[in-house]
């Protein structure tokens, strides 16, 4: 198994279904208690553990899943509110070193609670036709919400695993 990406790497080809649609908010709306599940148990060591060799630490992690979830929702809400906007990266290297990434976990599970609820409420009042609306991503060109939510999904689920992985270590 590659360390670095436990769940296998996204990818999605076939048609966007309600079906795929509504499994994959279902999983952004359970990540957070999943992610506080997987968590509540590590000392301070354990938590500033990377998950692999050259990794993020698990504190890394769930910060990181913070930010992206943060960001994420927010790319939701510009592409449902703007014409094909253009939106900012943010380079999450980078973040994952700032000071706020020692902070303990509770204040990014705290905001993952509320994002994620948030995140679902509007999703839940998608149409399909608006998952075929889109943002521009400077470098990665136009991204469609109904493949971003799969990612989205998607990449909870990888960060997920990497707690829980290096738990059962």
């Amino acid at each position: 198994m590659d360390e670095r990406y436990p769940i296998g790497e996204f990818k999605f080809d076939g048609d966007l279904t309600e079906e795929l649609v509504t499994g994959w908010m279902k999983e952004i709306e359970i990540l957070p208690s999943l992610v506080k599940e997987a968590v509540k148990d590590l000392t301070d060591e354990q938590l500033d553990t990377p998950y692999r060799n050259g990794g993020w630490t698990l504190r890394q992690v769930v910060h990181h899943i913070a930010d992206a979830s943060m960001n994420s929702y927010i790319r939701f809400k510009l592409a449902v509110t703007e014409s094909n906007p253009v939106i900012k990266p943010y380079d999450e290297a980078k973040w994952a070193e700032l000071s706020d990434s020692a902070l303990p976990v509770d204040a990014s599970l705290a905001i993952i609670d509320g994002v994620h609820l948030r995140w679902v409420t509007v999703l839940q009042n998608f149409s399909m036709d608006d998952f075929q609306l889109s943002y521009v991503h400077p470098e990665g060109g136009e991204m469609k919400l109904g493949l971003f939510l799969g990612f989205c999904a998607w990449h909870g689920n990888h960060h997920l695993a990497h707690i829980t992985t290096a738990k059962s270590r």
